[in-house]
């Protein structure tokens, strides 16, 4: 039987033009929740949740019997939103169970820096969920931005460079390895990236082509590059421009044994990026971003196109999955 939502709050949320960020549903005190009850009330409220996805951006369920990776993947089923295949994704990532994947693996010393996800291809999902099965020991949050917000501070601190953001794009280079780098953020190789084991596949007749990405093939691995693609799209559901990139992630984080992060990222033209105004810009996105300690149970729900997110570092253990939507 469908149950009732709850809107709660948390001391983390932000008030952005009078809308609570991130939105926090729980369940009502007088109605159990089963699983089953749960995914029912999502397939019963759907035109609620997607008014309240619209409005925040983000939506936290927090308080539901949701304790493992198949409970999580029958929630993510009930808001019938279709699955997007993870290709062109640069994070290493293991699948659980049905549309269910591990979050990015790597390791917990780590940061990953703000970013759309697979903002630096042309498909990306439109929607993501999160899904806390083990609590950190500590740290670990998974801070999200509006995306809109960061977008209005740079274009009134640095227009000339939004300007020049938005007339060249961005392009992405990121050599890859055959196989899988665990100990890097960006370490998916080749052979995980495209799904195919065979060179040819990956570069022309299915995957690198069709998301528009160049490769150079080394003797190790492969040199990819993407672009030019927009840093700045219109969000037209909502009337307004986002700051839909992967820029500071790239000039910040791409950094391992295969890649500089200073060449990860440039102008669309080719020009390099100024180093200071990135770092100004991870400055803002911190300054806006919340950061919600993870509770065992938590489903988080993102519209990527509003939202940007990030991993901070974390003492193990820690285990938080993800699922991608079309």
């Amino acid at each position: 039987m469908a149950g009732t939502f709850v809107q709660a709050q948390i001391p983390q949320q932000k008030l952005y033009e009078g809308v609570r960020f991130p939105a926090v549903l729980s369940p009502c005190p007088a109605v159990p929740f089963t699983l089953s009850a749960l995914t029912e009330t999502i397939e019963a409220q759907r035109p609620y949740l997607e008014v309240l996805l619209r409005e925040s951006g983000a939506v936290l369920f927090r308080g539901f019997p949701v304790n493992s990776a198949s409970d999580f993947n029958d929630v993510v089923e009930a808001f019938g939103f279709e699955e997007l295949p993870y290709v062109g994704g640069i994070a290493p990532r293991t699948n659980v169970v049905g549309r269910v994947f591990t979050a990015n693996e790597s390791p917990p010393d780590r940061k990953i820096p703000f970013h759309h996800e697979m903002a630096q291809v042309p498909e990306f999902p439109s929607k993501l969920f999160f899904f806390c099965e083990v609590e950190p020991g500590s740290g670990g949050e998974t801070p999200i931005v509006p995306s809109h917000i960061v977008h209005e501070r740079m274009r009134d601190k640095y227009p000339e460079f939004v300007e020049k953001l938005e007339e060249h794009g961005l392009i992405y280079t990121r050599v890859l390895g055959e196989g899988d780098d665990p100990s890097s953020p960006i370490g998916r190789g080749w052979k995980s990236t495209f799904l195919t084991k065979d060179k040819g596949i990956a570069e022309e007749r299915y995957r690198a082509a069709k998301l528009g990405m160049k490769l150079e093939w080394l003797e190790d691995g492969v040199k990819s590059v993407m672009g030019p693609i927009a840093a700045v799209k219109y969000d037209s559901t909502r009337q307004r421009k986002i700051w839909f990139n992967s820029m500071v992630a790239a000039y910040t984080g791409w950094k391992d044994a295969r890649n500089d992060p200073v060449k990860a990222v440039t102008f669309g033209d080719g020009n390099p990026l100024p180093g200071d105004i990135i770092y100004n810009c991870l400055k803002i996105l911190e300054e806006e971003s919340v950061a919600i300690p993870w509770h065992k149970g938590d489903v988080l729900l993102l519209d990527n196109l509003a939202v940007l997110h990030s991993r901070k570092s974390f003492s193990p253990p820690r285990r938080v999955l993800a699922s991608l939507c079309k």
